[in-house]
């Protein structure tokens, strides 16, 4: 069974859950006219085993900061699709990297030589673009590569990874956990000739499915190139891999409430009923969204 508020849909069940700090793709808006889906950029805190991982550090990654900081000391993992701006913008002021007693390990698998995540964190906090540097950190910060395509492993989760179309790269995440799963695939962009195989096979019967839905299908012509898809096309691929539950992320700015509101009742009727889980077949990921499988 499933509980719907507008202050913070909770699904009530043990085990595996995400829970949505930011859904806003591009760049942070403000405003009534985003009040209920939210306005923060990319940010995910997936919770399984007495584990926390953090996917991505958009703008949503500040007030998650500022609820785990009452809970120190704190072992935390945060795992990067890419490291465009939107999606690393919130990490300078993630509040558990102030403090000494906490440990944090950040993770990406798209970047090439001669970058590394940890020289992308630190171009961007240094002049002229950032008044501090790194060693404005207090907690102990590991930064780590990998590539695309590898499994990894974080307590009782197993992960496994594929590599996104994307400019300069990106990394879709499955994340397993007992007999339960959760994909998040952002940023981008199908290619037009059928969904995207290694995206299908990545979330192959998994119980949820975080899709970039930046555009209608009416709209992506414009903007082809960008690196980004369409809900209906989250639609194609959550049915090509048997998904339970398809989640619309990474609202473009245009997308107020109002639209979204008619995105939520198309989808809905696209892809109507529940899933196995108990959970709707597709939701709108709005701020404070909990989905538990």
């Amino acid at each position: 069974m499933w509980t719907l508020t507008r202050q913070g849909k909770v699904l009530l069940a043990k085990g595996l859950k995400v829970r949505f700090w930011g859904v806003r793709g591009s760049i942070s808006c403000s405003g009534a006219e985003y009040a209920r889906y939210g306005g923060h950029t990319s940010c995910l805190e997936v919770t399984a085993g007495g584990r926390r991982l953090i996917f991505d550090a958009g703008t949503g990654i500040r007030p998650l900061g500022l609820e785990l900081a009452r809970r120190t000391p704190l072992d935390i993992d945060i795992y990067f699709t890419h490291t465009h701006l939107d999606h690393i913008t919130g990490l300078t002021f993630f509040a558990p990297l102030f403090d000494a007693r906490n440990s944090v390990r950040l993770w990406a698998g798209h970047l090439e030589q001669p970058n590394t995540l940890k020289s992308v964190v630190s171009n961007l906090m240094q002049a002229p673009l950032y008044p501090v540097s790194l060693d404005v950190f207090q907690a102990r910060v590991d930064f780590s590569e990998f590539k695309s395509g590898q499994t990894l492993t974080c307590g009782d989760m197993t992960m496994r990874t594929a590599a996104l179309n994307h400019p300069n790269g990106a990394t879709g995440y499955r994340v397993d956990f007992g007999n339960k799963s959760i994909c998040y695939i952002t940023d981008t962009e199908h290619r037009g000739d059928g969904p995207d195989k290694a995206i299908v096979e990545l979330c192959r019967d998994a119980d949820v499915m975080i899709y970039d839905s930046s555009y209608t299908d009416a709209e992506y012509p414009r903007y082809r190139g960008w690196g980004h898809s369409t809900w209906q096309e989250g639609v194609r691929v959550a049915d090509a891999a048997g998904v339970g539950t398809l989640a619309i992320f990474h609202h473009d700015p245009s997308h107020d409430d109002a639209f979204m509101d008619g995105v939520a009742r198309e989808a809905a009727a696209t892809r109507p009923g529940s899933a196995p889980s108990g959970l709707p077949r597709a939701v709108v990921a709005h701020e404070g969204l909990t989905l538990s499988p």
